[in-house]
């Protein structure tokens, strides 16, 4: 990946700093509002793994099921009493995440939660772990920082839904912009949050 604010640091790692592009902590970040709200109970229990059948009996839920190794044959027999392999059973979670994470996407489902009717949404951004960093190389006065982020949203899904990070890296280097002389020390972070 070339370009954006991934590169603004240069050698942001060299001295033993810890974190991540702002475009993979939108993505871990886009990942986990996407496992929220889904089914609780896990797939080790009978519950969590009837409901997440359920919710994959359909024609592009039996595809996805199949993609992960987990065959009608299989289906099956299970309905018949055998009981699950956990390697199988992590196929299902898996399918199912998948599943859900692109109905939310076609859906419109997730951009309007993010749009939040025109407001956006905040973003808590933390900053990269310079513990392991010598004084002498350390970034000073890296603290927590906060930005509304508007306008952004619709892009920022469909790259996420896509695994385009280059548009992602975009989108972060606009997000931070917001952070005027301090931009170029958020273009690798800790982690972010979302508020939604």
């Amino acid at each position: 990946m070339t370009g954006g604010a991934t590169d603004l640091w240069g050698e942001w790692q060299k001295h033993g700093a810890q974190g991540l592009s702002g475009a993979q902590a939108l993505a871990h970040e886009l990942d986990r509002i996407a496992r929220e709200g889904g089914i609780a109970s896990p797939t080790t229990t009978h519950r969590g793994l009837s409901a997440r059948l359920r919710y994959l009996n359909t024609p592009p839920g039996r595809e996805t099921l199949t993609q992960h190794g987990v065959s009608a044959r299989l289906l099956r027999s299970w309905e018949r009493g055998t009981r699950p392999s956990a390697p199988k059973l992590e196929a299902v979670d898996r399918a199912y995440q998948e599943r859900r994470r692109d109905n939310l996407i076609r859906s419109g489902a997730l951009k309007r939660l993010l749009n939040n009717e025109g407001r956006g949404r905040r973003i808590e951004i933390y900053p990269v772990d310079q513990t392991a960093v010598d004084e002498q190389y350390r970034r000073p006065n890296l603290s927590e920082r906060s930005v509304q982020a508007r306008y952004v949203w619709d892009d920022m899904i469909g790259a996420w839904g896509k695994g385009d990070m280059d548009t992602l890296d975009e989108i972060w280097d606009d997000i931070i912009t917001d952070l005027d002389s301090d931009y170029a020390a958020y273009a690798y972070v800790g982690s972010i949050g979302i508020g939604a």
